[in-house]
Parts: structure tokens; C-alpha cells; sequence
């Protein structure tokens, strides 16, 4: 059973991960069009509202349970706990974490409080890609990847996503 429930762990992962990436990108979005004009924005913000819930609730939650419950249902095959593993855990525990902020920030714009602006929302929109990049390298790399390595190259990442994000939004200006 361990390669079913492998090969369904991975699959659930790319789920959550797209409805992640596509959940904040409807943020933003959503976020845009509240400065539109009236009526443009209520016909844009219904939509958007329904392509979030939909989103959130039909695809995001369900691949979250899923992946966590696969991934659990591995760890404790594992029978024990290399550091990798842990440090994979602790990951997808931050991860789980930074899904119930996009839940927060759901509630927060079906209610039409927008407390984040479109580059909050974007610079916010890369934290999934970190740890996507960071839980990869562990899982891949394992013990040839040295602690120090490690760390140093997922602090060079975000550094060099959150550059990126900004030269962009300062290049849209």
C-alpha cells in the first residue's frame, strides 16, 4: 500500500498547491477590482467571490485534508523520523499555518474588508512558492543536503522572490 498512498500523497500536494496559488491570485484580483466603479466592481466581486468559495471549499480544503492525511498515513510507516522528515513536518505544520491565513483572508474579503493591498497580496502570493521549493529540496535531497546549505539557499530564495516581486510591481507603476 505504500506506493499507492505515495503516489496520491504527491497528487493531493499539486492540488493544494494550485488551489494556494490560485486562491491568492483571486485575492488580488478581487482586491483590484474594489477600486473599480460601482457597478463594475459588484458584478466583478460576485464573481470573484464565487470562483473563491468555490475554490476554498471544493478544492483547496479537500487537497489540504487529503495530503495532510496521506502524509501522515506515510510518516507513521516510516517508523521513524530522520531529520529530513522532521524538518519536512515542520514545513508542511508552517505551511498548514499559511493556509489558514488565505482562510482568514477569505472571510475577510467575502465581507468586503480589504486590509491588504494588491502588492501585500502578491509579495504574500510567494510564500507558498518558498515553501513549495523548500519542502521539495528536503524531500529530494534528504541527507545529502547539509543543514547550513539548506537553510542558506531557501533564505537566498525568498530573498530573491520578494526582489523579483517588488522590481515588478516598481516596473507596473
Amino acid at each position: 500500500m505504500y506506493l499507492p498512498v505515495k503516489a496520491l500523497h504527491i497528487i493531493f500536494v499539486v492540488t493544494w498547491f494550485a488551489g494556494l496559488f490560485y486562491l491568492v491570485r483571486l485575492f488580488i484580483y478581487n482586491r483590484e477590482a474594489h477600486d473599480r466603479p460601482e457597478a463594475e466592481r459588484q458584478l466583478l466581486q460576485q464573481q470573484f467571490g464565487l470562483m473563491m468559495r468555490r475554490l476554498w471549499y471544493a478544492i483547496t480544503w479537500p487537497s489540504c485534508v487529503l495530503a495532510l492525511g496521506t502524509g501522515i498515513w506515510l510518516a507513521i510507516s516510516a517508523r521513524s523520523l530522520p531529520w529530513w522528515l522532521v524538518v519536512k513536518l515542520g514545513l508542511v505544520l508552517l505551511l498548514f499555518l499559511y493556509h489558514l491565513s488565505l482562510g482568514a483572508l477569505l472571510s475577510a474579503q467575502l465581507k468586503g474588508r480589504f486590509d491588504k493591498s494588491s502588492a501585500q497580496l502578491r509579495m504574500w502570493n510567494e510564500v507558498a512558492t518558498v515553501f513549495l521549493v523548500a519542502i521539495v529540496f528536503v524531500v529530494v535531497m534528504k541527507s545529502t543536503l547539509s543543514w547550513i546549505w539548506y537553510t542558506a539557499s531557501v533564505v537566498l530564495l525568498s530573498v530573491l522572490l520578494m526582489l523579483i516581486v517588488k522590481w515588478l510591481a516598481a516596473r507596473r507603476s
